[in-house]
């Protein structure tokens, strides 16, 4: 009896599309039948925004100290790991750009109509050098996380997580009870996240109510902006990689389609983890860079998500009609290549990061609400970029190192058999 109501019971993601469709249809009424109503709908938006900011500020200290100190990354990596995170940050900043410059060119969030409240008070006031200089280093870092500046919370908990370190066993305790909190604000989000199918759907009511259903053509051209910067990666900066550094990419691919295929259809990429490990090290990559670098990349380095978030953060920028110059988006983008790291095999985590974002530079959460009635399409195929990409990863240091031995197809063609790979 309970299994088959288990199986009854509707998965969180059934249940936001659900909200969305309720909430697409109550707005085309709101919107032709009674306008009046807009007004009344909001707050059970911004509800569920006032619990996605409660999480920001002690999800990104955790996660980043955590990090940093309990991976000892600034002072056990030696020279292998010294070669990962400059791939990877390498990688991953082509990654931004490359969501940067389709967001851009596309410009998918143009002529999205967004409530008027939410951009009355909206502004994106250009900083020189100097001020950008100043504003990276928190006077309190209790103000940092009181008004949310996720810039300077990231600056406090790198160097608090580098000193952390630097302590050695004493510091043990402290690292355990941001290991704890990290995985407490994750629980957080998971509860906060059983409100999103009302959040949604009274989020696209009431942009709907308010401007018709032209939301949504914006919203599917996200989606194929999305897709199509993705593929860009692929094409122009994976299989390059792959053939600078003579990966086996018939191989490879054969080798990381079920990890891929994994992690597309749980949207967690560390659904897929423990079978990247197993068919990486049958392609060749021995267990000791395997069990060090892709847990590494897991934090380091997430191609997908990365892009995503630059992407996301432009689009809500275009809807609110706020222009951001050059410089800003490069300053997003730098802080966008911090806060990302340390949330994959989270469902939903980076919206947590892409809300910090939003509320650093003033632009309207309601895009927020918006997205996340399509963020699941998005998903699937950003994690299993990030998948890919982590297994490329550890392939690239092996073949760097030259610990790379190839397997044959006569011994890939047996763990096929057996099922191992």
């Amino acid at each position: 009896m309970a299994e088959a109501a288990r199986r009854r019971r509707l998965s969180l993601t059934q249940q936001i599309f659900i909200g969305l469709g309720v909430g697409v249809l109550f707005g085309w009424f709101v919107h032709h039948y009674h306008p009046d109503w807009v007004v009344n709908i909001r707050p059970f938006s911004q509800i569920f925004l006032r619990m996605i900011k409660m999480i920001i500020a002690p999800l990104i200290f955790a996660t980043l100290v955590a990090g940093i100190a309990g991976a000892g990354h600034f002072s056990a990596v030696g020279r292998i790991g010294l070669k990962a995170i400059i791939y990877f940050e390498i990688v991953t900043t082509i990654a931004l750009v490359i969501g940067l410059v389709a967001v851009n060119v596309v410009k998918p969030g143009v002529g999205l109509v967004l409530p008027a409240e939410a951009t009355s008070e909206i502004t994106a006031n250009a900083q020189t050098w100097r001020d950008i200089l100043l504003h990276l280093v928190p006077e309190s870092v209790i103000k940092a996380m009181a008004d949310g500046d996720v810039l300077q919370i990231v600056v406090f908990s790198i160097i608090f997580g580098i000193a952390l370190g630097m302590i050695g066993e004493k510091g043990r305790p402290m690292v355990q009870w941001c290991e704890t909190l990290a995985e407490t604000m994750f629980k957080f989000t998971n509860v906060v996240m059983h409100y999103a199918p009302f959040g949604v759907g009274a989020a696209m009511a009431y942009t709907v109510g308010h401007g018709g259903l032209s939301v949504l053509k914006n919203l599917g051209l996200l989606v194929a902006t999305l897709y199509g910067a993705l593929i860009v990666m692929y094409v122009l900066v994976f299989l390059p990689i792959a053939l600078i550094f003579k990966v086996p990419i018939r191989k490879f691919v054969r080798a990381v389609r079920e990890p891929a295929i994994i992690a597309f259809s749980t949207t967690s990429s560390e659904a897929a983890l423990p079978r990247a490990m197993e068919v990486l090290e049958r392609l060749g990559v021995p267990r000791r860079i395997v069990s060090f670098i892709l847990p590494l990349g897991y934090s380091f380095n997430l191609d997908g998500t990365t892009l995503y978030l630059s992407l996301a953060a432009v689009f809500v920028a275009q809807a609110a009609n706020v222009p951001l110059t050059i410089g800003q988006q490069i300053t997003m983008m730098l802080t966008l290549m911090l806060t990302s790291k340390g949330v994959a095999g989270v469902p939903r985590a980076s919206l947590v990061i892409l809300a910090g974002i939003l509320a650093s530079y003033k632009l309207p959460l309601v895009g927020i609400t918006l997205i996340l009635g399509v963020d699941e399409l998005m998903d699937m195929a950003r994690t299993m970029t990030n998948v890919i990409g982590n297994c490329l990863a550890t392939v690239v240091v092996a073949k760097w190192e030259g610990e790379f031995k190839e397997a044959s197809d006569a011994d890939l063609a047996i763990a096929a058999a057996k099922g191992e790979i």
